[in-house]
């Protein structure tokens, strides 16, 4: 099987490398259009502001590239808000895969800490992403601007409001959990994306 990871200015690619190794794939991490198109199974992950990423993704021209991908795609944290139509963060222009618009968390109280960052419980799971996986889980999350609920979202997470902590569209997957760092759960999730075909 070959999997490829996406090479762009973003952080985090490597804990998705280990993560993958630990289930016995040993990836690629390549901007080359014609190895992302072969690939059997395509992560985008990262950690990164939208405006500065989407810039350079639009300037190699891999925005476009990865619109067109035909394989199961999964993007992870900042690759699910990449994957939107657009976000406040900068107020730019996103790939548009997922036709909403990524908002930036309203902190209402001195409690609600911003960026989002810890363990969070799913809501509402569905669909062969969460299989083995039980309602109310718990997986880890860094954010500040997260996704609202939409005809997309396939599980739910809620701090400050309900957002969307996973989605679905065509060969499209994305989390904005991270699956790498979500021990066993996480494992599971990633387990069950490389066996779709």
């Amino acid at each position: 099987m070959e999997v490829a990871i996406v090479k762009y200015n973003a952080g985090n690619i490597f804990s998705v490398v280990n993560a993958l190794r630990r289930l016995g794939i040993e990836p690629e991490i390549t901007d080359d259009p014609e190895r992302l198109q072969r690939a059997d199974h395509v992560l985008f992950p990262g950690q990164g502001n939208a405006k500065t990423t989407m810039g350079y993704l639009h300037e190699h021209r891999l925005d476009q590239l990865i619109r067109e991908l035909r394989q199961p795609v999964l993007g992870i944290c900042v690759g699910q808000q990449l994957l939107c139509r657009h976000s406040e963060e900068g107020d730019v222009d996103c790939i548009g895969v997922f036709p909403v618009e990524v908002k930036r968390f309203c902190p209402e109280c001195h409690e609600e800490k911003v960026p989002a960052m810890g363990w969070n419980a799913l809501y509402n799971t569905r669909g062969p992403l969460f299989k083995g996986i039980k309602p109310q889980d718990f997986v880890y999350f860094v954010h500040s601007y997260y996704v609202p609920v939409c005809e997309q979202t396939i599980a739910r997470a809620d701090y400050i409001l309900p957002y969307s902590a996973a989605m679905h569209q065509g060969n499209f997957w994305a989390t904005q959990f991270h699956p790498e760092k979500s021990g066993k759960v996480g494992e599971r999730l990633l387990d069950n994306f490389l066996s779709m075909k």
